[in-house]
């Protein structure tokens, strides 16, 4: 039977790069809150924070039994180089890029969505709880 989940994902790094975190957010198709995480990942690139966050998503979808996804990014980037529209010319971020795309080969389907800031809240908040715990 199919599945769909809503991803919200964000990564940020303050400074570029910098102390970086990771925020995520999986609902099911009626907007039921079903995991969100926050995480610090140690010093990189806002880029590097974006993937990061995507992998475990990805990860935690495949955990929560998805088949179809729905993957919300305010990273007009990372949305873009999913959807080949843009090259990935960094080797770190061909790697990252490499991992998402064999993790996306366990679902039926899946599309990418760039999403405004405003309407990906929930997972920024995520990245910055992590942010601001971690260096209190």
């Amino acid at each position: 039977m199919a599945k769909l989940l809503v991803i919200n994902t964000d990564g940020g790094a303050r400074g570029n790069p910098g102390p970086a975190g990771i925020g995520l957010v999986i609902k099911d198709d009626k907007g039921e809150l079903l995991y969100s995480h926050g995480a610090y990942i140690g010093e990189t690139t806002n880029n590097v924070a974006e993937y990061s966050a995507l992998i475990k998503a990805l990860e935690e979808s495949v955990n929560l039994g998805g088949t179809t996804l729905r993957i919300q990014m305010d990273s007009e980037l990372i949305v873009k180089q999913m959807q080949g529209i843009y090259k990935i010319k960094q080797p770190v971020l061909q790697e990252l890029a490499a991992k998402v795309i064999s993790l996306l080969k366990k679902f039926d389907g899946y599309t990418f969505v760039h999403v405004r800031r405003e309407f990906n809240k929930e997972a920024d908040a995520q990245v910055n709880k992590a942010l601001d715990e971690h260096l209190a």
